[in-house]
């Protein structure tokens, strides 16, 4: 485990102009920046058992969090508990999550 997160690490492409990079991760909890470009659409889905907080740290996002849509700007954030549907639109270019898991994601490591 690594108790600092280097700012250098590269980016992971996902396609469709999405990017991720793990900050850190326990067993318990999981941080991950994402990153969109204008227009990139963070397709809904659910968790089976993972709840999520992402916190809009640049940019703004069209969000629908268990049928309830709002834009985020940042210093916002949205929850979704696991089993409600979630998705995004990133408004602008650049636009960042800081997504948060518990448990953490094993299918991002």
């Amino acid at each position: 485990m690594q108790p600092y997160f280097d700012p250098a690490t590269p980016w992971t492409d996902l396609g469709d102009g999405i990017r991720r990079k793990i900050v850190a991760h326990t067993p318990q909890l999981m941080s991950v920046l994402v990153q969109f470009d204008k227009g990139a659409v963070g397709t809904p889905h659910a968790h089976e058992v993972h709840d999520q907080i992402a916190f809009c740290l640049s940019g703004s996002f069209e969000c629908e969090v268990a049928g309830v849509k709002r834009v985020i700007r940042a210093g916002e954030a949205f929850l979704a508990e696991h089993g409600h549907m979630h998705g995004v639109v990133a408004l602008e270019a650049d636009s960042t999550l800081l997504d948060q898991f518990s448990p953490r994601r094993e299918d991002y490591l």
